[in-house]
């Protein structure tokens, strides 16, 4: 067999094999299970974007309880700050001046 009659054959073979794949990718049997594998997709794209947005809500509430947590204390630090002795200077401020 030739180099030229080997490359006709597989030629062929491919286009044989070509064509039969085609008829079996477009056959009713194969469409369904492209429409059950999309409409699965699109059950997981839902699910996602519903855990995505849960996941979402969670963390701006953890954020504004954080902000309120920090205003709470920055308050409860100047109460303390204020009131403790009469001159307002911090620990490094007396440390630095003796």
């Amino acid at each position: 067999m030739t180099t030229l009659s080997k490359t006709l054959l597989t030629f062929l073979g491919g286009v044989l094999f070509g064509t039969a794949g085609i008829r079996l990718l477009s056959s009713r049997d194969a469409k369904k299970v492209y429409t059950h594998c999309t409409a699965a997709t699109l059950r997981a794209k839902d699910s996602i974007v519903k855990t995505a947005t849960t996941i979402q809500e969670n963390a701006e509430d953890i954020l504004a309880e954080a902000k309120q947590i920090n205003a709470e204390r920055e308050k409860e630090e100047a109460a303390v700050c204020g009131t403790g002795s009469e001159n307002n200077y911090s620990n490094d401020e007396q440390i630095s001046e003796e």
